[in-house]
């Protein structure tokens, strides 16, 4: 008899236990509803990309017509900004004439407005980074030159042309195990 007791008070507070989270259920269900149709997610509208940009990783900013455009050779990368403006070009933060103390190099950088007849309409700010002066300067050409076919596709023939759109890819060679440098071997001593 005390196991039938106990049977039915374990069945009783089972289907007890059981009806409570169901009629919980049936009220939170509803408030859950209601709290998802009231979350609205903000839309943001993506704007269209060229494909070009896309694939060199060049872009137009929306700050004062600013063009981007990323340089490299040797070991050397560049930043480049361009605006339209006086022909002011500024490198690391410092004047060209500056920061690039031989006329070699600074013939280097004008280079690209020159062949295009743009000397004196735009504004250049780089960011350069690894590398010798020579090699820097190198990747800044090569930068206001992608960025200049970004603002003029009509001046990429002449750019092409004259060779500023390609990356010079030439790099040091490793140092080879066994060897001096990278092919320079150790003296030969006959005796």
């Amino acid at each position: 008899m005390v196991e039938k007791a106990k049977k039915e008070a374990t069945t009783t507070a089972k289907s007890a236990a059981e009806k409570k989270p169901a009629s919980e259920k049936k009220t939170v269900a509803p408030k859950a509803a209601e709290k998802k149709a009231i979350v609205v997610k903000p839309t943001i509208e993506k704007k269209p990309v060229s494909a070009k940009s896309v694939a060199t990783g060049d872009k137009i900013t929306k700050q004062s017509n600013t063009v981007y455009a990323t340089g490299k050779r040797k070991n050397s990368v560049a930043r480049v900004y361009i605006a339209p403006g006086k022909g002011e070009i500024i490198i690391n933060e410092i004047p060209m004439a500056d920061y690039f103390k031989r006329p070699v190099l600074q013939m280097i950088l004008r280079q690209p407005f020159g062949v295009t007849k743009r000397d004196g309409q735009y504004d250049v700010r780089a960011f350069v980074s690894g590398g010798g002066l020579s090699g820097q300067a190198g990747a800044v050409k090569h930068g206001i030159s992608k960025a200049l076919t970004l603002i003029e596709p009509d001046a990429r023939g002449a750019l092409k042309k004259a060779g500023f759109l390609t990356r010079d890819s030439r790099i040091v060679e490793r140092k080879h195990y066994g060897y001096r440098k990278a092919r320079r071997s150790t003296q030969y001593s006959k005796r």
